[in-house]
């Protein structure tokens, strides 16, 4: 086998894995946007692939039906946190990194830009799919792999074992509660509270070791 052959051999794999990360991610983003959009019973999930661009059976390759797609979201979303702490500088504390590996994927920039009307009507649609109970227990499995793969992040960071020691767990578990006490917080307060914001606050309680107040 030539050398080029060997090279495309080796580099098959991940290029593959990438796509299919890829497709699994725009299913996802679809499925979200049209149940925030339009309501969990009015979307389909010939609909959902049509946004997609893919058929039916691929999406049916990839999730078992629209709860499934929706919670690997939350799965797609904290395997980019990761993959970002990883590539925060090497001399930045861990806390400080973290908080701006969740800022950049739960507060894309542009964000706040979007009108008031757009982001009110979008944080109710959101509050409504997330009352959906068949969400529940796919959220709960996502929310353990979603663990898992920040604290092997947090690991490697941290030159510690993400098996045998207990802080990379208990970070990913801060991180993961913290942002859901944060998204829940932003979606249900009175009045509008950017995410960014109680994201900050979190990160800063966690970081101080939650001071009683």
């Amino acid at each position: 086998m030539a050398p080029a052959d060997e090279d495309r051999t080796t580099e098959q794999p991940g290029l593959r894995e990438r796509k299919k990360r890829r497709t699994r991610a725009a299913l996802s983003q679809a499925a979200i946007r049209l149940c925030v959009l339009r309501g969990w019973a009015d979307v389909t999930i010939e609909q959902i692939a049509a946004e997609a661009d893919v058929s039916v059976r691929t999406f049916r390759n990839y999730f078992s039906g629209k709860a499934e797609a929706i919670a690997a979201g939350h799965v797609e979303r904290m395997l980019r946190v990761a993959d970002d702490l990883l590539a925060r500088p090497a001399g930045e504390p861990l806390w400080d990194a973290l908080l701006h590996a969740v800022l950049g994927q739960f507060v894309p920039a542009g964000a706040d830009q979007a009108p008031a009307a757009h982001n009110d009507r979008w944080r109710e649609g959101v509050r409504l799919m997330l009352t959906e109970p068949a969400l529940a227990g796919e959220i709960v499995k996502a929310n353990a792999a979603a663990q898992q793969a920040l604290a092997g992040a947090v690991a490697q960071r941290t030159g510690t074992d993400a098996e045998r020691d207990l802080h990379p767990k208990l970070v990913a578990a801060a991180v993961a509660a913290g942002t859901a006490v944060a998204v829940e917080h932003s979606l249900r307060a009175e009045e509008t509270t950017p995410l960014g914001a109680v994201l900050a606050q979190v990160f800063a309680q966690l970081s101080a070791g939650l001071p009683v107040p």
